[in-house]
């Protein structure tokens, strides 16, 4: 077996993966996602028991018991670019033996469950509600870089949401911004096992993952955006449905989780509509209720 050079598959004197610090015995099967390095702990003060505590950089990760359940809850931070990060370091502590730098023969598939914010962009969802992301656009060029073979369904995913901007642009002239306006989406379902054991009784939507919190999500502070009615046309495409919500790792998640064989789900709290311009007046206690729940479902459901 080929060898990953050390270069590749950077480990620390201790042995431990790069970034995230761990060995491969630190994570469960199952690990839940957050972005907030805060976050983490309210996550891990619902386990029964706690095991380990480690983290480096924005990278924090708890790991314990809940009804008898081994679980692993990791921060992210923001982002598909640290997304790249965690699923491909995620990946080699369950599946690179770090000894011999080979992959192992027998390939081990995590659960991996985001616990994440988001904003509605269509004006009937309702601030403090729990949305699920059947699917997920990323309009960041994170999967551009890495093979994964798309179903059927999730190529004419892909292509409908770049058509829907491309018929924007391509009926104007030059001066209009959307004519030079480079968009290559990605698009990638969650897992469909997890979306039934873990939220049947949850709405559903689609998701887009933006590259930025601003102007690639349709706000303008004071840097001029150079496309005004950017969130407009988002919440205009309709392919079987609108675009529900936007965020900042769901489709990384997604993508890169297909692409490892990894089965991923992401729960969006909604804190903001975009549309009517209300944000939470209680986003900490609305997400505190939230965690509880999803922890519950894992609990029952894994």
């Amino acid at each position: 077996m080929q060898q990953i050079s050390d270069t590749d598959l950077i480990l620390n004197t201790d042995g431990s993966i790069y970034h995230l610090n761990l060995l491969p015995e630190d994570i469960a099967d199952t690990v839940i996602t957050v972005g907030d390095p805060d976050r983490v702990g309210e996550v891990s003060k619902h386990f029964d028991t706690i095991e380990l505590k480690k983290g480096k950089r924005e990278f924090i990760t708890h790991t314990g018991t809940m009804g008898g359940k081994r679980i692993t809850v990791l921060s992210t931070g923001i982002g598909t670019d640290n997304i790249d990060i965690v699923l491909n370091e995620l990946d080699a502590l369950v599946n690179i033996n770090f000894a011999n730098r080979t992959v192992n023969e027998q390939l081990r598939s995590l659960n991996i469950i985001r616990i994440g914010t988001s904003g509605a962009v269509q004006a009937n969802i309702e601030v403090d509600t729990l949305l699920v992301s059947e699917g997920a656009w990323g309009l960041d060029a994170l999967m551009t870089y890495y093979q994964v073979e798309l179903s059927d369904q999730e190529e004419v995913y892909k292509t409908a949401l770049e058509h829907h901007f491309s018929n924007r642009y391509g009926n104007h002239s030059e001066d209009d911004p959307y004519y030079h306006f480079p968009l290559k989406v990605y698009f990638t379902y969650g897992d469909k096992g997890l979306l039934v054991k873990l939220a049947d009784d949850l709405p559903k939507g689609f998701t887009v993952t933006a590259p930025g919190f601003y102007a690639p999500q349709g706000r303008q502070v004071r840097a001029k955006a150079l496309m005004g009615d950017f969130l407009k046309n988002l919440s205009d495409f309709y392919y079987e449905g609108n675009i529900t919500n936007l965020e900042m790792e769901t489709a990384g998640i997604y993508g890169l989780s297909k692409a490892l064989g990894h089965k991923a789900i992401s729960f969006n709290v909604i804190l903001a509509n975009r549309v009517t311009n209300v944000f939470s007046e209680r986003p900490a206690g609305i997400m505190e209720q939230y965690i509880a729940d999803i922890l519950a479902r894992i609990a029952k459901g894994i």
